[in-house]
């Protein structure tokens, strides 16, 4: 796939050093578009990256630094919470202030990567906060696309680093019957969809599922993961939430991936496919 228009594009990313951050950041750099990096600690920055290190994001001097990018990839979010740092600090109140960073620096665009299943129907913490994140976005009178996004999988995302750990040990956990659904996508067409979303006027003020083109249940996800190297065990699901509720370090899956995973949430790839104009990677290819 090749970009034109694109490359005269300036995009800033918060949350550039997570998982999907650095994917995109070298997606990005290889179509030759000018990034600003924002994060906290320093890094080796690639061809055509500019990092900009910060300690809070109402930093006045990150205004001038962004002046003159047209869109700002928002990838910050807080998958766990605690009593030092709960879903609201993160989710809701770091997203009120990229929103105004974005308007103080007349950055057009912002573009958000929720979480597949949030509603305004929920009653599940992660997704209320995710929820409150958007209206900020939606209220916020900037241009916006909302990706809520299913598992995002490629080299060394949370998911598959939480299954290689177990394979490990000989065995991968499924909590209940493993009949839940994923709709896995890879992080590389997550990368294009989300470049194509900068320009294509398609994307205009939508909240969009960000999904693969299959459905799999957790438990043939597993089994087509482990490729026999390791056995599968399963164990009652009102002993893992238990665990994860009063054994959380030694829980396998926390309590909010329980809940993610359980929720089994399904889409429709073949509108994203529609809006992005290319064909989403199968699974078989992303495992």
């Amino acid at each position: 796939m090749i970009f034109v228009k694109e490359k005269k594009s300036r995009i800033a990313i918060v949350g550039a050093n997570g998982f999907v951050g650095r994917n995109i950041r070298k997606f990005l750099s290889r179509n030759e578009i000018s990034v600003a990096s924002l994060t906290r600690t320093k890094y080796p920055h690639l061809k055509y990256e500019t990092n900009i290190r910060y300690s809070d994001l109402d930093q006045k001097n990150l205004i001038a630094k962004l002046k003159n990018y047209d869109a700002l990839i928002h990838l910050i979010g807080q998958g766990t919470q605690s009593a030092d740092v709960t879903y609201e600090d993160v989710n809701v109140e770091l997203t009120k202030k990229i929103v105004q960073l974005c308007k103080n620096a007349k950055i057009r665009k912002i573009i958000y990567i929720s979480g597949f299943g949030v509603s305004k129907s929920t009653t599940f913490g992660y997704f209320i906060s995710k929820f409150k994140a958007e209206q900020e976005i939606i209220r916020s009178g900037l241009d916006y696309t909302i990706l809520r996004a299913s598992y995002i999988i490629g080299n060394n995302d949370p998911l598959t680093k939480n299954l290689n750990k177990q394979i490990k040990s000989g065995s991968i956990i499924i909590p209940g019957s493993g009949s839940y659904r994923l709709q896995p996508i890879s992080v590389n067409d997550v990368a294009k969809v989300i470049l194509v979303s900068i320009t294509n006027k398609q994307f205009l003020n939508k909240i969009v599922d960000l999904v693969g083109p299959q459905t799999i249940t957790f438990e043939n996800f597993i089994k087509k993961f482990i490729k026999k190297r390791a056995k599968i065990k399963k164990i009652d699901l009102e002993k893992a939430y238990h665990t994860a509720l009063n054994q959380p370090r030694n829980a396998i899956y926390g309590l909010d991936d329980l809940n993610i995973l359980v929720g089994d949430f399904t889409g429709n790839h073949k509108k994203l496919e529609q809006l992005c104009g290319f064909k989403l990677t199968p699974l078989k290819e992303i495992l």
